[in-house]
């Protein structure tokens, strides 16, 4: 059987004629942060003071052993190198390589001594081939396109500029003899409840092994098949009768099967394959219609309004994303009703424990081949590696259920189309061959279980613009750079595909990077970890087309950003819920942070939630009430994506700013499954236009929707006054409850329980009170926090 040894220990890394203890997987700039040799990049203005580290060249060092004589072939296998290496062997040059998302194997048998990586600057990399293949337009300054590498290391509108450099995967020797299992293709398909598993398998051999008659032989849920290796290749099938689908959540469980596969040479093991699969059909409707053309995901036959959300590498430093990690950032992701997780262009092809971890939660996984916001030359040493790097990811991540579409970039389509590419460009290659030529052709050749779409957005093809909302995907960013959230309203695009809202991180989280910092808007650090053009002038316009802009007042200014974030997403979520089937998904810009900063993100760089992931929880529940325009006033809409028929009593009730009710009713309904239930509110429980005194309620099943017919700066809203009451629930584990009861209107009332304790962390985001009314709020991680500091920590709207 192959022997397996990981090269994780002994490593080192040159600097100034020293050598560090180096980690592997890891990077220079872990090393440096462990060394004491450079400031920690997230904290305060250090960005600046590092980029030095990704314009040189850097050295990792090992010994290598001589390897015991028991085995033919001895190969050295790297998962990842970041990214312009030379790998050498005593004396001896092994190999070099351009990309970061490859995996490189050299064969070493029988050579030991000192092994030698070094890593040239991605920069000098880039600047070179740029000089060979010629100028290319891109929306950012860096030279991202020139160099197989995660883009947003050279920085991006949410990210800094840190330009890695290492061993960031895994390095391993891998001792084998006659054959080793080179790779495998499984292609998964069921057809009603009997799956099929055929696994399409390359073997590679020594030269002795080269005659030999070898057998496969593979096994799933007790199903066994064998067939005889013909030269270096064998297809095995496993036809599975009654099989359980593997479902998105919240449509069904995940149940996954493992498959075995062995390489034997009579009775002996050779090698062995173990991965986990699912059952399920993945079909994408793009027929088109009255509307346009539409953009639909079908699984198992079931036709899926899409609740997801924008996936960034959740750290500038990958190699520091543990499966824990993982784990812990997709469970926060799952909790907020997700159910699709795209994983965006510009950054990397992740772990495998990433996708498992999806697989297990139900996350379906839309896949973007690595390419983003650029021009990118089809010329070499660029086309070969764009291929090679393709196939190799195409390969490893096609066991998994939750992928469920390979996309070909993002927003280059639309780029060449409306950012003044196609002058500068003059006829020469940005990409197109990738992808409408060679993505698709590699994804139909390996993968042809599985949907191509060329980019996001995407219309389908040159008849329509990239970005037509009425065709394919669609990008919504006009609303957040130039006008009114409630400008989300005036489209009903097919699928949104990215959308979406500023905030800054949590108090806690500013508070650990700013350490010191008078926090302001403008305030040197505030201002540093704000990547986005005119990020903070994007963020005080939209909070004072609402509400009145906070003048020294920076506490006031935060939970204000916070409140138009989760308001903004909110906005355009129920709108395009409310016109399904016609708009059949959206996906949040973003869910994460790669380090702390202000951004679009529902999760701050530190892991903590915004009320945008409260209010994320609420719009993507598969019960929604809301109360949407409609062309004779208000419309009453529960849109269900539920299996079971979603039968509730509403109350509709006209409300006065001073508390008092104008008028109500009581409406008996149902809204059946997977369908949306629209109808109009009643006119006499309908405001005035233009009022400044009356506001509509719907309330049913616990859930609430509000309807006030002018801004918040303009309605006459009381003085809010509540009282809170604090009761232990479990001393043991800090865990109080914050019993809050109104005497007023509260309007989006919000405990950032983060200020009382960085551990702190509140169940509940913006809350409506009204007149009378009482919630528990339950609050952890905060032991010493009494009432007079709890109620420092609660904020909601008051009078302009």
């Amino acid at each position: 059987m192959k022997d397996i040894t990981q090269l994780s220990d002994g490593w080192r890394l040159a600097h100034d004629g020293a050598r560090l203890p180096a980690e592997v997987p890891g990077c220079v700039h872990t090393d440096l942060l462990s060394a004491g040799l450079i400031p920690d990049p997230f904290i305060g203005l250090n960005e600046r003071e590092i980029d030095w580290v990704g314009r040189r060249s850097w050295t990792y060092t090992r010994e290598l052993p001589p390897a015991p004589d028991d085995h033919e072939r001895t190969d050295l296998v790297f998962d990842g190198l970041d990214t312009v290496a030379h790998i050498s062997l005593g004396e001896s040059e092994l190999g070099r390589t351009r990309n970061m998302h490859r995996a490189y194997r050299f064969d070493v048998t029988g050579r030991a001594g000192e092994l030698s990586v070094t890593f040239a600057s991605a920069h000098e990399e880039a600047a070179a081939v740029r000089q060979l293949v010629g100028e290319r337009p891109n929306v950012y300054p860096e030279p991202f396109q020139y160099v197989r590498k995660m883009a947003c290391s050279f920085g991006w509108d949410w990210g800094p500029t840190v330009v890695t450099a290492g061993l960031w995967r895994p390095v391993r020797l891998e001792r084998w003899s006659t054959a080793r299992i080179e790779r495998v293709r499984p292609l998964v398909t069921v057809d009603g409840t009997r799956g099929r598993v055929e696994l399409r398998v390359d073997v590679e051999r020594t030269a002795t092994g080269a005659e030999r008659p070898l057998v496969a032989r593979a096994t799933v849920a007790g199903v066994e098949a064998r067939a005889e290796v013909d030269d270096n290749a064998v297809t095995l099938v496993l036809d599975v009768p009654d099989v359980r689908l593997w479902w998105p959540r919240g449509h069904g469980e995940q149940p996954l099967y493992e498959v075995e596969l062995i390489l034997l040479d009579g009775s002996a093991p050779l090698d062995e394959w173990r991965r986990r699969v699912g059952f399920r059909t993945v079909e994408l409707d793009r027929g088109a219609d009255e509307h346009g053309t539409g953009f639909t995901f079908v699984v198992n036959g079931e036709r899926i309004f899409v609740r997801g959300v924008n996936w960034i590498p959740d750290d500038v430093l990958p190699s520091r994303i543990t499966p824990e990690r993982y784990r812990t950032r997709l469970e926060q992701t799952a909790a907020a009703h997700v159910d699709l997780v795209r994983i965006w262009g510009g950054g990397i092809y992740e772990d495998d424990a990433f996708y498992d971890i999806c697989d297990e939660l139900g996350l379906m996984v839309w896949q973007d081949f690595l390419f983003a916001c650029s021009a990118y030359p089809e010329e070499q040493p660029l086309r070969g590696e764009v291929e090679a790097e393709a196939r190799d990811n195409v390969v490893r991540l096609m066991p998994h259920p939750s992928l469920v579409l390979w996309n070909g970039n993002n927003e280059n389509l639309w780029g060449f189309r409306d950012w003044d590419w196609e002058e500068p460009l003059a006829g020469n290659s940005w990409g197109e061959g990738y992808y409408l030529g060679l993505l698709p052709r590699v994804v139909a050749e390996l993968d042809p279980t599985r949907h191509y779409s060329a980019g996001s957005p995407w219309s389908g093809s040159w008849d329509h613009h990239p970005n037509d909302p009425d065709h394919g995907t669609y990008h919504s960013w006009e609303v957040w750079n130039r006008r009114d959230y409630t400008e989300y309203l005036a489209d009903v695009p097919r699928f949104v595909s990215e959308f979406g809202w500023q905030a800054p991180p949590t108090m806690a989280t500013l508070r650990r990077a700013l350490p010191g910092e008078e926090l302001a808007p403008d305030s040197p650090g505030m201002l540093h970890h704000q990547k986005a053009e005119d990020g903070n002038g994007k963020l005080n316009r939209g909070i004072a087309r609402h509400f009145a802009l906070p003048e020294g007042d920076f506490d006031r200014w935060h939970y204000l950003a916070q409140v138009v974030q989760a308001r903004a997403i909110a906005t355009g979520i129920e709108h395009w819920r409310s016109h399904w089937p016609r708009c059949a998904g959206t996906i949040v810009w973003q869910i994460n942070d790669c380090w702390p900063v202000s951004s679009w993100s529902a999760i701050d760089g530190d892991g903590r939630l915004k009320p945008l992931h409260h209010e994320l929880r609420r719009v993507y529940a598969d019960r929604l009430l809301t109360l949407q325009p409609g062309p004779d006033g208000p419309h009453l809409v529960l849109a269900n994506q539920g299996s079971e028929p979603w039968t509730c009593d509403v109350t509709l009730r006209l409300m006065r700013a001073d508390g008092t009710r104008a008028a109500s009713v009581s409406l008996a309904l149902t809204a059946p499954p997977r369908e949306v239930l629209r109808l109009p509110v009643p006119p006499e429980l309908v405001p005035a236009e233009g009022s400044v005194k009356e506001y509509l309620v719907a309330d049913a099943d616990g859930l609430r929707a509000l309807h006030f017919p002018v801004r918040d700066h303009e309605f006459g809203y009381p003085q809010p006054r509540f009282d809170i009451a604090v009761e232990t629930v479990d001393r043991g584990r800090d865990t109080v409850d914050v019993v809050v009861t109104a005497h007023t209107l509260v309007r989006d009332l919000l405990l950032q329980a983060d200020r009382l304790s960085p551990a702190a962390h509140a169940d509940r985001g913006l809350l409506t009170l009204l007149p009378g009314e009482s919630t528990r709020i339950r609050l952890h991680g905060a032991p010493d926090s009494g009432a007079n500091a709890i109620r420092a920590a609660l904020f909601c709207v008051e009078p302009a």
